[in-house]
C-alpha cells in the first residue's frame, strides 16, 4: 500500500480531480442545458460571464492545482515505482493531464475565446451559439469522464 507523503499526495489528487469532475459534471448535466434553452443573446451573455468567473483564483486553484498534483504524482510514480498502484497512479495522472487539462486547452478554451469575441445580440453570436453549445458540451463530457476516471484510478491506487 502507498504510504507516507506519497499517500497524502495521492489523497489530494483524489480530492482535486474529484472536485473538478463535479464541476464539469454540473455543466454537462444541467448548466449547458439551461443555457441552451435561453434566447441566444441571453445564453451568450451568461456563458461569457461564467467564463470570466471561471478564471478567478478559487476555481483555477483547484483546476490548475490538480494538474500540478497529477504531474507530481506521475513523476513520483516513475521515480519511486511503488510495488502496488503504479498502473492506477499513471492512468489517473494521464486521464487528468490529457483528458481534462489537455482537452480544456485544445477544445474548450478556443471556443470560449471565440465566444468572448462576439457581442451577445449580434447575428454572428446567434449563428455561433448552437454550435458552441453542442461542441463545448461534447468536449466537456470528455473532461467529466476523464476527471472522474482520474479520481477513481487514484482511489484504486490507495486500496
Amino acid at each position: 500500500m502507498i504510504d507516507g507523503p506519497f499517500f497524502w499526495l495521492t489523497v489530494l489528487g483524489v480530492l482535486g480531480t474529484g472536485l473538478v469532475a463535479g464541476v464539469f459534471c454540473g455543466f454537462s448535466t444541467f448548466v449547458m442545458r439551461g443555457l441552451a434553452v435561453l434566447p441566444s443573446a441571453q445564453g451568450v451573455a451568461a456563458m461569457k460571464a461564467i467564463n470570466v468567473a471561471a478564471v478567478t483564483p478559487p476555481f483555477m486553484a483547484v483546476f490548475l492545482g490538480s494538474a500540478v498534483l497529477c504531474a507530481l504524482i506521475a513523476v513520483a510514480t516513475f521515480v519511486l515505482w511503488p510495488e502496488e498502484g503504479t498502473v492506477e497512479l499513471l492512468v489517473g495522472s494521464a486521464l487528468y493531464l490529457f483528458g481534462s487539462f489537455g482537452v480544456t486547452m485544445v477544445a474548450n478554451v478556443p471556443r470560449n475565446n471565440a465566444l468572448a469575441a462576439l457581442e451577445p445580440g449580434t447575428s454572428e453570436a446567434a449563428t455561433y451559439w448552437p454550435a458552441y453549445i453542442r461542441e463545448w458540451t461534447l468536449w466537456n463530457h470528455v473532461r467529466t469522464v476523464a476527471s472522474t476516471g482520474a479520481a477513481l484510478a487514484y482511489v484504486l491506487a490507495l486500496t
